[in-house]
């Protein structure tokens, strides 16, 4: 079995002299844009499975059974 650090080392000088460096020009590349765009369609999924859930709440609150019929007993009341 070949040594993996070697190929590893070979397959990115090989990338460097294919590519034209330029010392005073610095991009993110094709990588950067790779990561950009699957982080991009990782926020729009959950943002769509936010949406999804947030529909199914119910912000109504039921009334308490307590509070209409009865007044609330005060320390006043009490004496």
């Amino acid at each position: 079995m070949p040594d993996m650090s070697a190929s590893v080392s070979l397959a990115a000088t090989d990338l460097v002299s294919l590519a034209d460096l330029d010392q005073n020009k610095v991009t993110p590349g094709v990588l950067g844009f790779i990561v950009f765009a699957v982080m991009a369609v990782a926020v729009w999924g959950l943002m769509k499975s936010m949406s999804k859930h947030m529909r199914k709440v119910d912000f109504k609150e039921p009334a308490d059974p307590g509070t209409d019929s009865q007044p609330a007993d005060t320390p006043a009341q009490r004496s």
